[in-house]
């Protein structure tokens, strides 16, 4: 008797362990696991898929043949919006995908998929620059960048909203952004990025840093190098050689690599808060609160993208009762954020406020980190700009964005 195998199984797969790989991380999904979501057997899935890189890779480049698909159709900035928000609700692991988890892939296929992305972009820029004619390539390309990215933001919401409510807000959030004029962007009050100067050698004879000292030069090492290489790919004797150290000396300070990840991002936390909740706390009323806080996240952010990154990438490799304390973390900074945009923005619901939340933090996460434009020397200004025309604040171009529909 011949077994059929039901039709789309490959596609219902991929979907599963879209799901699995964005609510779990990758690292935590076993093939067992996918196979049991999809309702088959482990060795029935390997006839699909070789093993867990593979359906990693088809599993983005599922979303990334629909996002390219919508955009090769698209003639105005408005079919723009309805493409990005349309993948952005129909695949929405895909910026958790992409942002987090496709660095895991082979050098070869991360390659190819950032020329898949470039070229999405540039499909965007064209479009862009036909209906703008008077706006520079290289903040046209900025302006779709930025859509790009805050359209991602909907992959980190724990609960998915409803899909037409979700694209009508993406739509809008997108024609905001794509009609910013970021070179135009007043001057704003947000430092540029700061280095961390390297340590200095040491010399013979020199005594040893005092422990306090050594540990914070850890910290700051593993928050870098765990962005840069990931949890799994950074070995004890690299993060010692980082501060001068040998490998075994690491756990002089630290009791284990776990450890030492979890302390860097209580760390990064710790400073994130102090200077948003302090800019929230010296502004009078609700909208220079926003303002304020705003610009405190965006120059944060430029001074601390490594951080942002690790946050994003590492968590879910976190021992389990750190990964709720970072997750207990996110929720109650954007309850905050969420809070504050309802009073200034009273017409705004729950769901539109923390879509354009998720929004602005992936707007601006991505920006401090995509070269070439995280280069730029506006580049402050130009987040700020734009962080205000997603939040639907009044000092963007053409005032306030549509009200909800």
């Amino acid at each position: 008797m011949v077994v059929r195998r039901p039709p789309g199984r490959r596609a219902q797969i991929l979907a599963v362990a879209a799901d699995r790989f964005h609510r779990s991380g990758y690292h935590q999904v076993s093939m067992a696991e996918v196979a049991a979501g999809a309702g088959i057997t482990a060795p029935a899935l390997y006839r699909h898929f070789r093993g867990k890189p593979e359906l990693l890779d088809r599993a983005v480049r599922l979303g990334l043949d629909a996002l390219a698909c919508g955009l090769r159709g698209a003639r105005t900035t408005g079919d723009l919006g309805a493409a990005l928000a349309a993948v952005a609700v129909g695949h929405r692991p895909l910026g958790t995908l992409v942002q987090r988890d496709a660095r895991l892939l082979p050098p070869a296929r991360r390659a190819a998929l950032r020329r898949e992305l470039r070229a999405d972009v540039a499909l965007m820029t064209a479009v862009l620059c036909a209906g703008r004619p008077e706006l520079p390539g290289p903040d046209a390309e900025l302006l779709c960048w930025s859509a790009l990215s805050a359209c991602t933001g909907l992959s980190y919401q724990s609960a998915a909203p409803q899909p037409r409510r979700a694209e009508a807000v993406l739509r809008d959030l997108v024609a905001a952004v794509l009609a910013a004029s970021p070179g135009d962007a007043a001057p704003a009050t947000v430092r540029a990025p700061v280095p961390d100067p390297a340590p200095d050698p040491v010399a013979p004879g020199t005594p040893e840093p005092r422990p306090q000292a050594r540990r914070e030069e850890l910290l700051a090492a593993a928050v870098r190098l765990f962005h840069q290489r990931g949890f799994d790919n950074v070995s004890t004797d690299q993060l010692g050689a980082a501060v001068g150290i040998s490998g075994p000396s690491v756990y002089r300070h630290f009791d284990s690599k776990a450890q030492l990840l979890a302390a860097s991002l209580v760390r990064s936390r710790e400073r994130l808060w102090q200077e948003v909740d302090g800019a929230f706390a010296a502004a009078a009323g609700p909208e220079a609160a926003l303002v304020a806080g705003l610009g405190a996240y965006v120059g944060f952010a430029l001074r601390n993208g490594d951080y942002l990154g690790a946050m994003l990438s590492e968590t879910e490799r976190l021992a389990p009762p750190d990964r709720r304390v970072a997750v207990d973390f996110r929720r109650d900074f954007l309850r905050t954020w969420v809070g504050l945009l309802r009073r200034v923005r009273p017409e705004y619901d729950a769901v539109e406020a923390r879509i354009r939340v998720h929004a602005l933090f992936a707007l601006v996460n991505d920006g401090v980190r995509n070269r070439p434009h995280s280069a730029r020397p506006d580049l402050g200004d130009c987040l700020l700009h734009l962080g205000r025309a997603v939040l639907g604040l009044p000092g963007t171009d053409g005032g306030r964005v549509p009200a909800p529909r």
